[in-house]
């Protein structure tokens, strides 16, 4: 089965790295999910995160991912928690994700939905996909199109 897992993470790193323009990380989360209050609001909607972090497959680093609660499937506007699916994110549990890599390295934003717009190494097409025991990966709980409007 792990051979499959591998294949289908090729497959989606190239994907992220040369459709949706991002920068792919594959492996085990090494910290749960934890809510993270909103530092701003865009339209009274807050704009708040989870963050987690997680050991990288392919280098064997640590990197901190980011994740914009507005974009979560299940995001409730002006949740003081977050999303059900975001928080089920938990230490030992393997994941996927595309994003923009921190200017210094050590970590991923914008794992999310970039709202049809074309994607560039700064603004791709992210998302953060759970990879099962079996190695099936699931589905972007980054894609909510909801709040795209908040950027436009």
């Amino acid at each position: 089965m792990l051979s499959h897992a591998l294949v289908a993470s090729a497959s989606e790193q190239s994907i992220c790295n040369q459709t949706d323009k991002g920068y792919f990380l594959s492996g085990t989360i090494t910290t749960s999910a934890k809510f993270q209050s909103a530092s701003q609001t865009i339209q009274g909607v807050q704009i708040s995160h989870t963050i987690l972090y997680m050991h990288n497959d392919v280098d064997g680093r640590n990197y901190q991912v980011a994740l914009d609660n507005v974009f979560a499937t299940d995001y409730v506007k002006n949740s003081t928690s977050m999303p059900p699916s975001l928080a089920a994110l938990k230490a030992g549990g393997r994941i996927e994700v595309c994003g923009a890599k921190y200017s210094d390295g050590t970590g991923v934003h914008w794992a999310h939905t970039n709202c049809g717009d074309v994607p560039t190494t700064s603004a791709p097409n992210g998302f953060v996909k759970k990879i099962s025991s079996t190695g099936t990966i699931g589905s972007n709980l980054e894609r909510s199109q909801a709040y795209c409007y908040l950027w436009n």
